[in-house]
């Protein structure tokens, strides 16, 4: 059963105009009313509803699943290749359980090189993709593709694809003669945890996915019979800050249940210029900074929310759905994602597919600057100086999030700094989470990208750019999609990734 608790309770105001829009909506979410969100979200919405009750749906792919655990059965190397939804939520599922999966979620070939430690008989490559065409995992495709052919294994006894039906690459790998699992297709990426994408991955680490569905299940249950505990969330994250939710983990027995969270909530409501910024924060005086309202799933926050792993995943849904309504959104699109993708495209021909050399503004130690000033020291004041009173920060890393750890640091560094809230991304992932935010939410932001030079380095079969090229192509992709919208913009490159992390959060401290 989900239970709240919480300071903020005791400000909801029940009789509200937003808390009767969002009484309206429930009822119609319930029933999968397309027209919940609007008439122009109305086609969008009809083919992305099926979320509402995977509780029920999805206990057809229970024996399939049992199927496909057999056919793989002592195959331990998992990796799974996916971007957003289809990596987030398997993330929240493994670190909850306590189950070993290397998520590979990015395009840096230093985290690249984690996922090649194990043993290749061992491997189970796991592509996750509701299209196929998403640059990063097309490129991981066919990557882990020529990596088990040059160890003369059989890639179809050692890949695994979980896709729409029908989509591209459901009709590619299957001619091919690959294993395939096809997802619902009327459910969209962030809202697929209960879907093939998260139970898939969830079966092969061991874990009984009927128990998630279970769980989920309850959560309609109680839903339906009484909306309050949703429409008292949905009302406080869109009242108690105009802008910033603070999550975090912290106490709670769901590791990245706040990375998951931010996902759906930023990339569903940013848009038209509103919508809801949630942070990741490491502890609840973190989720406060900024002035942000802070939410967490241990006693300690301004709003608790306890719950079992399969009705948070429910709960938070319909609550971001509800959300939407109130915004008066489509929380089932994300047209700056898009953005970003044709972004890449474009730099990669414009280098034809050649990393080129990017003169820096100035250089700092192991530090390259890229944007207004000489030292790092006064490139991170003259940010920090760019942030309103209203605004936020944004540290955007295109680096290895196991390896470069330490710079997650940054975060609370420059937010006890600046007073602002600020959010941290390892990209290119955030491109499918935050990145639609960034682009399409309140225009208010102000943005630190890093990036590094690599230790390592991989070919793509079949393109003529390697992962190095790709990478930094997303970054400047990137950079001039924010730079077009005249956001406030530094760029640090790390020439020396460990020295130029070292050097960095020194500088910041020192601020």
């Amino acid at each position: 059963m989900i239970t709240i608790s919480g300071a903020s309770l005791n400000s909801i105001d029940r009789k509200s105009a937003i808390y009767a829009a969002l009484a309206a909506a429930h009822p119609r979410i319930a029933k999968k009313d397309s027209q919940t969100w609007g008439s122009a979200a109305a086609t969008e919405a009809a083919i992305r509803l099926n979320w509402v009750d995977l509780d029920e749906s999805s206990r057809d792919l229970l024996p399939i699943l049992d199927a496909i655990a057999a056919k793989f059965k002592g195959q331990d190397n998992l990796v799974l290749c996916g971007m957003g939804g289809s990596s987030l939520a398997p993330e929240v599922i493994a670190q909850s359980y306590g189950k070993k999966i290397f998520i590979l979620d990015s395009t840096d070939p230093d985290y690249l090189a984690h996922a090649l430690t194990g043993s290749p008989e061992k491997l189970l490559v796991i592509v996750s993709s509701k299209s196929g065409s998403t640059i990063e995992t097309a490129s991981q495709r066919a990557f882990f593709e020529g990596y088990l052919k040059s160890a003369k294994l059989d890639p179809t006894n050692h890949m695994l694809f979980v896709t729409d039906p029908g989509s591209p690459l459901d009709k590619d790998v299957r001619e091919r003669g690959f294993t395939v699992i096809n997802a619902d297709p009327n459910v969209g990426g962030r809202f697929s945890a209960l879907t093939a994408f998260g139970l898939t991955p969830a079966t092969l680490m061991g874990i009984d996915a009927s128990i998630l569905l279970d769980q989920a299940g309850d959560c309609r249950a109680q839903l339906l019979r009484d909306p309050s505990i949703a429409l008292d969330v949905a009302y406080l994250l869109l009242n108690q800050n105009d802008q910033f939710i603070g999550f975090t983990d912290f106490g709670s027995k769901y590791p990245g249940l706040s990375d998951w969270i931010e996902q759906l909530i930023a990339e569903s409501t940013g848009k038209d210029e509103k919508g809801r910024l949630p942070i990741a924060t490491e502890g609840f005086e973190e989720a406060r900074s900024g002035g942000s309202f802070s939410v967490g799933f241990a006693p300690g926050a301004q709003l608790t929310v306890s719950a079992e792993l399969g009705e948070h995943f429910l709960f938070w849904e319909w609550v971001t759905a509800l959300m939407g309504a109130a915004l008066e959104v489509d929380p089932f699109n994300q047209p700056n994602v898009t953005e970003a993708k044709e972004a890449t495209s474009l730099v990669l021909k414009e280098w034809n597919n050649k990393l080129p050399h990017l003169p820096a503004d100035a250089e700092d130690g192991s530090v390259e600057i890229f944007g207004d000033g000489k030292s790092l020291t006064a490139a991170l004041k003259n940010l920090i100086v760019t942030c309103d009173s209203g605004g936020y920060i944004a540290i955007m890393a295109y680096l290895d999030r196991r390896d470069d750890l330490a710079l997650s640091q940054l975060r609370k560094i420059l937010s006890e700094k600046s007073g602002r809230p600020v959010s941290f991304g390892w990209g290119p992932r955030f491109l499918h989470s935050t990145g639609q935010f960034h682009k399409g939410g309140q225009q208010n932001g102000s943005f630190l990208q890093i990036t590094g030079d690599t230790k390592h380095n991989f070919e793509i079969p079949g393109k003529d750019f390697d992962f190095a090229t790709l990478v930094m192509a997303q970054a400047i992709g990137d950079w001039r999609a924010l730079s077009a919208r005249k956001y406030p913009l530094l760029r640090l490159n790390l020439l020396e990734r460990s020295a130029g992390i070292a050097q960095l959060i020194s500088a910041a401290k020192a601020l």
